[in-house]
């Protein structure tokens, strides 16, 4: 028997946003089936299982009954950034494969009783952040891995976007629901600076600013930070301001401009530029980069020993949100 044969059965907690995207993305993937859904709100719960075809005996108004279920192999938790703790422990107490929406949870402490949990109960878990599992991202790696950029001496990274206003009771701004630009984007940053360390994440932060809105959360954030004692980085995110929302690599041979970096489409390129000429390495897939996820993600579900690069498994999650943390506690 084959793993190609296999199918990892699917159930979504949250039937919002995202569990929409994961609801549309999953149908791009041969490896991986949506069968189930929970929300505790029993109107946008139909309205999700009749858009996609979700028996009614697996739609679920209560999160401990979709975890319970023996026909679900796997949860992919979608609900707002405060529900992500318990919404993981209950997972693992009915011993499910878990996928959850970054930021798994809310702080270092948060992160240390989770995987302390999970290890505990050998669960199978991943964050979703999709952009990693993107052949994008591999292209960039193996250009570094190869030599070809020379020695990395510097890299930019940001995410920002602007909001119309602030809105108290939204998810961004409220900080009951893990609201701010640094728990909303700031993992994607952190994240793909904390690729080119070869120390075992050897970070250190060299210095941080912020700004504290009304709300009481940051609304926007940098840092300055040192790689491995010598590559210097430069990150920012923020919810007022629209940003390039790219990377940068500059290596003592080439530059490397990474246009699209957090959300790259089907067909996407790197600008490569050196002393004697400027090109574009092209990159195609047939999957959007949430398939790529799902479809990784899935894999590595059905068979552990299969080799995956990137994916933000829990200790790779808990190393994030613990620059995650600082950053957010030094800005005050």
């Amino acid at each position: 028997m084959t793993y190609l044969n296999i199918m990892i059965k699917w159930g979504v907690i949250g039937a919002g946003k995202m569990g929409r995207t994961f609801a549309h993305s999953i149908k791009e993937v041969d490896n991986a089936k949506l069968i189930a859904v929970a929300s505790l709100d029993n109107k946008r719960l139909n309205t999700f299982g009749s858009d996609f075809n979700i028996n009614k005996d697996l739609r679920f108004t209560n999160y401990e009954m979709i975890c319970k279920n023996s026909d679900i192999d796997a949860i992919y938790i979608s609900t707002l950034n405060n529900t992500h703790l318990e919404l993981i422990k209950l997972c693992a107490t009915y011993k499910k494969k878990i996928l959850c929406e970054k930021p798994f949870c809310l702080n270092l402490n948060e992160a240390e009783e989770l995987e302390s949990i999970l290890k505990k109960n050998d669960i199978k878990f991943f964050e979703a952040i999709a952009y990693v599992s993107h052949p994008q991202t591999d292209n960039i790696l193996n250009l570094v891995k190869s030599g070809e950029i020379g020695e990395i001496k510097k890299i930019e990274s940001s995410f920002g976007f602007k909001t119309k206003r602030i809105k108290p009771e939204s998810r961004l701004f409220n900080k009951k629901f893990g609201g701010g630009s640094i728990l909303d984007v700031g993992c994607y940053p952190l994240s793909f600076v904390s690729f080119f360390s070869n120390k075992n994440n050897d970070i250190k932060f060299i210095n941080v600013n912020g700004e504290i809105c009304k709300t009481n959360v940051d609304i926007s954030a940098s840092a300055n930070l040192l790689i491995d004692d010598k590559i210097d980085c430069s990150i920012k995110v923020s919810l007022k301001e629209n940003f390039k929302n790219n990377c940068i690599l500059y290596g003592s041979k080439q530059k490397i401009v990474v246009n699209n970096p957090w959300l790259p489409d089907k067909k996407t390129f790197l600008e490569v530029f050196d002393k004697d000429r400027y090109y574009k390495k092209f990159i195609e897939t047939d999957l959007s980069v949430y398939a790529n996820q799902i479809k990784n993600v899935s894999k590595k579900f059905l068979n552990d020993k299969i080799e995956i690069n990137n994916l933000f498994d829990i200790s790779k999650a808990v190393k994030n949100m613990k620059l995650l943390d600082f950053w957010k506690k030094n800005i005050n």
